[in-house]
């Protein structure tokens, strides 16, 4: 049996007296997708940043393909090069074009050649229906647009693990659907990712196995349908979206999330998701 993509084991994480990783126990195997859920806070931003070693972890092991990367002798550059990431903001350089954009690192780390990049992101952007706007700069696209863009970027060196991080939480609600569709195509397609999100619904549909952590541990994990209808720690059950739905129909506290749109262009058979009950933020 091969060894998991990554595997993190017993990571804690400290910022002066603040504790925010507690000692998390985590894998992600080859083709899975891996959802992180929780209150803002529980710690799975920072939880991804150490996997991709941006953040150093202060106990623990990081294992990535097997190999352990949490090693401080370890060429982190290296590493980095070997994941794909996408945060919570586009993080596009404003002074390149959407083409060099999306291969600068295919032509600075990977040493590919210009041509053979620029072909490459040419085949990608044709995928998300931007090849339109290789030439443009990012301030010529809208929010939706930059955040593919920066999906596309972040896949183009075909990295064997690929952490997003609350990619849809800096756009506006109709620009949603358009990010989520191209997720859904990276997870058809095989990809390997890890990501954290507060769209429930969306965990839902893509989520091979749902991580729910609380005040930097996991606190349940399993199916979206064990996790997030019939979870069994007291924590989850106050978060689920079930719990969400009682208390709103209480007094009406429960945020919602308007329905994203569907790109009817790339994603002819896409039903739009409905209004969510978004996790609570505390």
């Amino acid at each position: 049996m091969s060894a998991p993509v990554l595997e993190m084991r017993g990571i804690v994480k400290r910022y002066g007296a603040n504790v925010v990783l507690r000692g998390v126990d985590l894998t992600v195997d080859a083709h899975e997708v891996v959802v992180l859920v929780g209150a803002s806070g529980s710690g799975k931003s920072t939880l991804l940043k150490t996997a991709n070693l941006l953040e150093r972890i202060d106990d623990g092991q990081i294992l990535l393909a097997g190999t352990d990367i949490s090693d401080p002798r370890v060429d982190a550059d290296a590493v980095r090069a070997r994941i794909g990431v996408v945060f919570q903001h586009y993080n596009l350089f404003p002074h390149l074009n959407v083409l060099d954009n999306v291969t600068l690192a295919l032509r600075q780390v990977h040493r590919v050649p210009r041509s053979e990049a620029d072909a490459r992101g040419i085949v990608l952007l044709e995928r998300i229906g931007l090849a339109g706007h290789a030439r443009s700069y990012p301030d010529r696209l809208s929010g939706g647009q930059q955040q593919r863009v920066a999906i596309v970027r972040a896949i183009a060196t075909n990295p064997e693990l690929l952490l997003l991080d609350e990619i849809t939480s800096a756009l506006d609600p109709q620009l949603v659907g358009e990010v989520l569709d191209l997720v859904r195509e990276l997870k058809g397609a095989g990809s390997t990712i890890l990501m954290a999100t507060h769209e429930i619904g969306f965990a839902r549909q893509v989520a091979d196995r749902v991580v729910f952590l609380h005040q930097g541990l996991v606190g349940e994990q399993g199916t979206a349908e064990q996790v997030l209808d019939r979870p069994h720690q007291l924590a989850t059950r106050s978060s689920s979206p079930a719990s969400c739905a009682e208390r709103r129909g209480r007094r009406g506290g429960c945020r919602q999330r308007a329905a994203p749109i569907a790109n009817l262009t790339l994603w002819a058979g896409f039903r739009p998701l409905g209004n969510n009950c978004a996790m609570p933020r505390r």
